[in-house]
């Protein structure tokens, strides 16, 4: 990455909320918009003319919509990162993108600062999540809806959790009985840790969750990002979802 301004590409069908997501953009620094779509085969095209570090891509959009727009970007150009933008934390739709590549998840009412620090976010490869995008996305992992959250409460009340050896079977009990084996190799143990970053916690909340060290936590997730093929915690909240992952494993 170039230490220059994020170059981005704005594409809203809707052109009140792409001129204002635009002029929004224009006054913040470190952030140059080189381009704004009104639909997905726009996007794609000024994405190809000017490769832009970061594409703010709506979900609905005509000719070619938000997901599949964003997974031609990450397959046609994959030195381009995505950042959905969304009115509704939709579920369907934002697993679609979620596994179409986007990295990053805004509600349209996000402001100024949420915006910049998702733009960053992804173009320093990390996954840029808006607190009302990650509540649904927990929501939607845990089958469960989970109640409003304050933005100053990173996460619930831990729950003493006994400290089990990674090699040691699980214990059997309700919910557990018949349970296929975990897919592609994950000891338990990484299952834990795996179900704890979909629900949103850091390597430090998961180290104190699990009454383990940071590095122990890390250990894991680089086995288990390498036993599922995954790049980041953004694609490893999707692996979750798609095998049913979740706290309580």
């Amino acid at each position: 990455m170039t230490g220059g301004p994020i170059r981005v590409v704005v594409a809203d069908d809707q052109t009140v909320v792409r001129e204002g997501i635009v002029m929004l953009l224009g006054l913040l620094p470190g952030i140059t918009v080189v381009g704004s779509a009104a639909d997905g085969e726009e996007a794609l095209r000024l994405v190809a003319e000017h490769a832009p570090d970061v594409v703010l891509m709506d979900l609905r959009m005509p000719r070619c919509d938000g997901v599949e727009a964003t997974r031609r970007v990450r397959t046609e150009h994959p030195g381009t990162e995505v950042v959905v933008l969304t009115t509704y934390a939709d579920d369907d739709s934002l697993f679609s993108a979620l596994q179409a590549g986007a990295r990053g998840f805004l509600t349209k009412d996000a402001g100024a600062e949420e915006i910049a620090r998702a733009v960053a976010d992804v173009r320093s490869g990390a996954a840029g999540l808006s607190p009302q995008v990650q509540l649904r996305l927990l929501e939607r992992l845990s089958g469960t809806p989970t109640a409003p959250v304050a933005p100053t409460t990173p996460t619930a009340p831990a729950r003493p959790v006994a400290e089990q050896r990674p090699e040691a079977a699980p214990k059997a009990g309700p919910g557990r009985a018949g349970r296929a084996a975990l897919p592609d190799g994950l000891t338990q143990r990484e299952a834990e840790v795996l179900a704890l970053i979909a629900s949103g916690l850091s390597n430090a909340e998961i180290a104190e969750r699990l009454f383990v060290s940071p590095a122990t936590v890390k250990t894991h997730i680089n086995n288990l990002f390498a036993k599922t093929a995954v790049r980041d915690r953004a694609q490893a909240v999707a692996y979750a979802f798609k095998h049913g992952i979740s706290e309580g494993w």
